[in-house]
């Protein structure tokens, strides 16, 4: 149970916190919409100079700024906004690290609308708008997914390729399963110059892919096959096998079912790599990572957050040999491996 830390006793301030975060949400949105923290840039401006900047009332421009300090997104000296840190890596567009263009994905109406009776959701154990959710066929949300969210998996992507090792001397094979926008199957190719990457998903999705692929100059090693994780046919004798925020749509079942097809296309000795929200056994930490559950709730049939345990089982129930667990610091994300 969360207490107050009040000294003078229990404080209502979390349930008002909580009841008015879309306003949060929606400070946030406006902000990236009205290029709030491009405009401020690396030096500090006043309200006037950003509402000639933002196209706004003068108003609204320091009603919002002053939120946005309150919330932890802008510092503020005198009659001048700055950028925190985190602001001016993550939400300047003129940075190569800039994520508002996510907004585009996380708060699309069909996501958001998986909470607007959450109750209901707590009752049937998953998903009521839809029978499937966000796993239903050629859903058009991950075309979205692919193109808004590119930006957050270059550090990721990095990371793990670092993680699991290849021969840079021999030719190798990587499946990219559920592939999206294609950036660790990218990353893999940009780290290992005789790796092949195999990317899977919906046939619309696989169209950003080629074009990321393209753009990172891999188009003559990168290869799509459209289709089902689950019908799909993957071929034979891969290296690395890759399940990036995929598994957590499912439950433990569909899972294991999925990892014994991942396992037949596997080399002796091959890997396969989980990257997804891994949450502690207390399933209440990290936040980040146990919180990710009630996302799957709310979007999904039977979808959750996996602890590293509940993976082991599934691992080891299809078949796999040794299962390992690296966190991704600073990122929210870990990594699993499992080797055949």
């Amino acid at each position: 149970m969360v207490e107050s830390k009040s000294a003078a006793g229990p404080s209502p301030q979390l349930f008002f916190e909580t009841v008015n975060a879309y306003q949060r949400t929606a400070a946030l949105k406006a902000a990236v919409e009205l290029d709030v923290f491009t405009a401020i840039g690396e030096g500090g401006k006043s309200p006037q100079e950003l509402a000639a900047e933002c196209g706004t009332a003068e108003r609204g421009i320091r009603i919002l700024c002053d939120y946005l300090v309150v919330l932890g997104f802008l510092t503020k000296q005198g009659n001048r906004y700055q950028l925190t840190q985190d602001s001016a890596a993550f939400l300047n567009r003129k940075s190569p690290m800039y994520v508002g263009g996510a907004i585009n994905f996380l708060l699309l109406p069909t996501l958001t609308d998986n909470f607007k009776d959450l109750a209901a959701a707590v009752r049937k154990g998953g998903t009521v708008l839809t029978n499937e959710g966000t796993v239903s066929v050629e859903n058009p949300i991950w075309v979205e997914f692919a193109r808004s969210m590119a930006p957050m998996t270059t550090l990721p992507a990095q990371k793990m390729a670092q993680l699991v090792k290849l021969a840079p001397d021999r030719k190798s094979k990587v499946l990219d399963i559920a592939a999206g926008h294609g950036k660790f199957g990218i990353a893999f190719g940009a780290a290992y110059p005789k790796a092949e990457i195999v990317a899977l998903d919906w046939a619309s999705v696989l169209e950003v892919a080629r074009e990321n692929a393209r753009a990172a100059g891999l188009e003559s090693r990168f290869r799509t096959i459209p289709g089902s994780a689950f019908d799909a046919e993957y071929g034979s004798d891969y290296d690395v096998v890759l399940l990036t925020n995929f598994l957590h749509h499912f439950d433990i079942e569909t899972c294991e079912k999925l990892l014994r097809r991942v396992k037949s296309a596997l080399r002796k000795g091959g890997s396969a790599v989980v990257l997804d929200f891994v949450p502690n056994e207390d399933r209440v930490t990290p936040p980040m990572a146990a919180s990710f559950s009630l996302m799957m709730l709310g979007s999904t049939p039977s979808g959750d957050a996996y602890t590293f345990s509940e993976y082991e089982r599934m691992f080891s129930n299809a078949g796999f040999g040794h299962t390992e667990l690296h966190t991704l610091q600073p990122t929210f994300s870990s990594v699993v491996i499992a080797q055949t």
